[in-house]
């Protein structure tokens, strides 16, 4: 596989699946930003490894990867609140969301969204076009005529003030 395939391979893969995956993590963590920052790695581990991929069920494929690195993320932090079973439940074949996850999901979108609007003026709408509309620091900056460092600024200010009002007992409420 070329890289440019490999490449467009990815961004096909995370137009599909981002949501999935993030669901994924964000189940197995109960942690906004680091389900956030799982699935960046589980798509990461994904491109490095296509060429090992049998082409399969590629939404499974991607649900283990993802569900490995949470319960590794899960070990290295030593919460042992992970039940055993739950690895072997994401290696399912057909790891589908359902209406529970998807109204989960959203519902932690949702509040998320709301916490993103509550910040100060110049972060609520970066904060939303990163955190809810998966634009990168690149495209908001296209986007807003804002210089990309300021984006990236505003970004890693709002992440720690989002840090500080979004509670995993919010999300999991």
């Amino acid at each position: 596989m070329g890289n440019t395939d490999s490449k467009d391979k990815l961004i096909q893969l995370m137009n599909s699946y981002k949501n999935l995956v993030f669901s994924v993590c964000l189940k197995l963590t109960g942690d906004y930003f680091t389900a956030e920052d799982i699935a960046q790695e589980t798509f990461i581990s994904a491109y490095e490894h296509l060429d090992e991929f049998d082409g399969a069920s590629e939404k499974a494929w991607l649900c283990r990867i993802a569900s490995n690195k949470c319960i590794d993320y899960l070990k290295a932090a030593e919460r042992r609140t992970v039940p055993a079973s739950i690895g072997e439940e994401l290696q399912l074949e057909d790891a589908r969301e359902g209406p529970l996850e998807v109204f989960a999901t959203r519902d932690v979108l949702e509040k998320v969204e709301g916490k993103c609007l509550e910040l100060p003026e110049g972060y609520a709408e970066i904060a939303r076009m990163y955190f809810m509309g998966s634009m990168t620091a690149r495209e908001i900056a296209d986007k807003t005529d804002i210089p990309i460092k300021t984006v990236q600024t505003k970004i890693y200010r709002a992440r720690e003030m989002l840090k500080k009002t979004v509670r995993k007992e919010d999300l999991l409420a």
